[in-house]
């Protein structure tokens, strides 16, 4: 049974930073490609972005280029989510999943843990 743990979420303020952290068991983790997903309230659930299974290739989410960075570590069957300079727009409580791309759609495989809560104040 795959089980997804994701931690590290709080309450900051604009122009902070945050790591997020997804630890997996019940799956054979160094062959996903990973994933992170948030969803606001509200609203549905969005890419964010997503990693190979051997990290040389990585993908964002426009809105998250160049502030967010996505990393994994095989070894400890986890995957990581550095938050740099934090918007008010990235509140949402975030997901992790194993994930694949369909043309240019990230979609999650059907698996999610209980998320992390992300909120900025302005």
């Amino acid at each position: 049974q795959v089980h997804l743990v994701e931690s590290g979420g709080g309450s900051v303020q604009a122009g902070d930073s945050l790591r997020l952290s997804c630890a997996a068991s019940g799956l054979i983790f160094s062959s996903y490609t990973m994933g992170w997903f948030r969803q606001a309230p509200g609203k549905e659930r969005e890419f964010v972005a997503a990693i190979n299974w051997s990290a040389i290739s990585t993908y964002y989410a426009d809105s998250v280029k160049g502030r967010f960075t996505i990393s994994r570590d095989n070894a400890k069957n986890t995957v990581y989510l550095q938050m740099n300079s934090l918007k008010p727009e990235d509140t949402a409580v975030y997901y992790c999943a194993p994930s694949l791309r369909r043309g240019s759609t990230w979609y999650a495989r059907d698996y999610w843990g209980q998320g992390t809560q992300v909120t900025v104040s302005s």
